[in-house]
């Protein structure tokens, strides 16, 4: 798998604010999809593009769109709910999937809730997209549903990941052949005893919809 974490001082200023605890739940919405906005140009580099032509006010050129099938774009819900509408800005034709994952909060495993994925991902990228990368248990088992669907090659976008979830992902698929990559926005320090980013951001779900 490679990872790439965004060094870029917009990028870092943002993950500042989002991690502060006096930021209001408008502006934290509004930080992650600036935040979301940022990470997709560098997310969406390797995208496969296809020959066009166009007609302009003045001449014919050639240009590139992307050919069929279309990227799948999967929040994992509830929290990357709020990063889709960042990344749809950036990809408007590609399609969106939902994925329910939910964490065993004593074994740490994601079992899943809800599922609208197509059966079939044959030639399509797809972009995962969950705000936090802490044990790395919801994101082995959204990439490993990904995989069985035969996805040709899988982004997932973060907005913070921990050491201990990266090494993990990076372990379960070190023999997949399929190009996996992870694009952050923030590396953090460690998990505590709890399973918990530090210094995190607090529980994104929360801080993007309410405690409800």
């Amino acid at each position: 798998m490679k990872t790439l974490v965004i060094n870029h001082p917009l990028v870092a200023a943002k993950v500042t604010r989002l991690r502060d605890q006096d930021t209001t739940m408008p502006q934290f919405r509004q930080l992650a999809e600036q935040l979301v906005n940022l990470l997709a140009y560098e997310a969406t580099r390797d995208l496969q593009t296809q020959p066009v032509t166009v007609i302009t006010p003045v001449a014919k050129t050639t240009g590139v769109e992307l050919p069929d099938p279309k990227p799948l774009i999967v929040p994992i819900l509830r929290a990357g709910l709020g990063m889709l509408e960042g990344m749809t800005r950036v990809m408007p034709t590609a399609e969106v999937g939902f994925l329910g994952l939910v964490r065993d909060e004593e074994t740490l495993l994601a079992t899943t809730y809800a599922n609208r994925l197509p059966e079939d991902l044959t030639n399509r990228s797809v972009f995962i997209l969950d705000p936090m990368l802490a044990t790395g248990g919801t994101l082995i088992t959204a990439i490993s549903m990904m995989i069985k669907r035969g996805a040709k090659d899988i982004t997932a976008i973060t907005l913070i990941s921990a050491p201990e979830g990266i090494k993990a992902v990076e372990e379960a698929f070190a023999t997949e052949k399929i190009s996996i990559k992870l694009v952050t926005a923030a590396l953090d320090e460690k998990l505590n005893e709890v399973g918990y980013i530090v210094p995190g951001l607090g529980d994104a779900g929360d801080r993007l919809f309410g405690n409800c």
